[in-house]
């Protein structure tokens, strides 16, 4: 093979690898170019679909596995690049045991976080979005309040109902203690009758959500934005966290 059919060899590999690249980026993005995010001082983290936990789900379920996000979370505050984090969810809850720890780490961090609810922030979803120093919701974004459900074998006898009493105060307290909620109003909510079709609880809309001090403000990236760089500005002045 002469040096003409070696060039034009490893241009066709060239020619192959590139068009493999775009066909990835086809398949993953829906676009063959993405625009090159600059450096930024601000990490998003996305909680998208449910919130898989201890028992792994089918794969045609969209999930967030939480063993994926604590290390993530902790990489956050180690890295002294990374000033403030912004939390996407749009879930339909999951796994509670696993989305109380997301909802612990997120809330122990101590640089500035703000979340925005876009399109739902479900069941176990409620304590992730209040976690944040200050959480925004969509306008058309709903959370689904409800008490705590077992799936699979349930014994029925009465340390069954008190494990179930105890895992649900631990749901409750974490709201109420990282909202401006009441206690009173929470529970009537996730006990309320009729408000869905086939089950107890209450589906709480946008501004709702925010006129019962669940969420602090309706809004969206410009505004979760505008929130994050003020309270980033704040804590560089202080030196400390805001708390919000």
């Amino acid at each position: 093979m002469n040096k003409e059919d070696e060039k034009k060899e490893d241009q066709n590999q060239d020619q192959q690898a590139n068009s493999s690249s775009i066909v990835q980026k086809i398949q993953q993005l829906g676009q063959s170019n993405i625009p090159a995010a600059p450096d930024s001082n601000i990490h998003v983290l996305s909680i998208i679909g449910q919130v898989e936990g201890h028992i792994q789900l089918p794969p045609q379920n969209k999930t967030t596995k939480y063993e994926h996000l604590l290390p993530q979370l902790i990489a956050i505050e180690q890295n002294p690049k990374i000033e403030g984090m912004i939390i996407l969810l749009n879930t339909v809850g999951g796994d509670v045991e696993a989305g109380l720890a997301l909802a612990e780490m997120i809330a122990s961090i101590s640089k500035p976080t703000v979340s925005i609810v876009l399109g739902g922030g479900h069941s176990i979803g409620v304590p992730i979005a209040v976690a944040t120093d200050h959480s925004f919701i969509a306008p058309t974004a709903t959370m689904t309040i409800h008490p705590v459900r077992l799936t699979g074998l349930v014994i029925g006898v009465p340390q069954t109902f008190e494990y179930l009493d105890k895992m649900q105060d631990r749901v409750i307290n974490f709201v109420i203690n990282h909202s401006n909620i009441k206690e009173e109003k929470f529970k009537d909510l996730m006990f309320a009758k009729g408000n869905l079709t086939r089950d107890i609880g209450t589906n709480v809309v946008g501004a709702d959500a925010v006129d019962y001090g669940l969420i602090d403000g309706v809004g969206g990236v410009k505004e979760a934005m505008a929130k994050l760089n003020e309270l980033i500005g704040q804590t560089n002045e202080t030196g400390k966290q805001v708390i919000q």
